[in-house]
């Protein structure tokens, strides 16, 4: 696999699922392989705070979804992550995951990879979203391409904020530029 979409958003096909298909899509028409993961119904336990994973190099929680889908991360070239906007920052189950990764963080593990932020808000506070993902980004150490960011609440909304679509075709354009040069 070469680029990876998380989906933080408890709606399997909301509207932070679809722009982050968007930019995969791009990606895919180019042949680029790609995987969306949605976090809808998976299990994401918060982070104990123990520093076990000080030792052990990967969370100790091992009853649960977020083993499976970081291993997905860390095979992937390019990480495309997405979360609505709850209260003016990222949703709690994306949180989750995120701090989980602070198991990863004493070896950079996750170092080196490309990574896009995508935000979507009802009104406002999408901009705070992007910065929490770009912190998370920005402390493994991924090389930045950008984010997508756009409004939407109903479902299906965010396919009418057309700066938002193509800003994520944007995106989708330059990873598929990164990916393949000679194209």
């Amino acid at each position: 696999m070469t680029v990876l979409g998380i989906s933080g958003s408890m709606r399997k096909d909301g509207n932070t699922s679809l722009l982050i298909r968007r930019i995969l899509e791009r990606c895919e028409s180019a042949g680029i392989p790609t995987e969306f993961v949605s976090l809808a119904g998976k299990e994401i336990k918060p982070c104990l705070g123990c520093e076990k994973c000080k030792e052990k190099d990967w969370c100790v929680i091992q009853n649960d979804d977020w083993g499976e889908i970081m291993q997905k991360v860390i095979d992937s070239e390019v990480l495309v992550i997405g979360s609505p906007t709850y209260y003016y920052d990222v949703c709690g189950h994306i949180k989750n995951f995120i701090d989980r990764s602070y198991s990863l963080y004493h070896r950079r593990k996750l170092a080196g990879r490309k990574a896009v932020a995508v935000a979507i808000c009802a009104n406002k506070g999408g901009a705070r979203t992007i910065e929490t993902l770009e912190g998370f980004l920005n402390t493994h150490e991924f090389s930045y391409l950008g984010w997508a960011r756009g409004k939407g609440y109903l479902e299906g909304d965010i396919l009418k904020d057309t700066r938002a679509l193509k800003k994520a075709d944007e995106i989708g354009d330059k990873i598929v530029q990164l990916l393949n040069p000679a194209d």
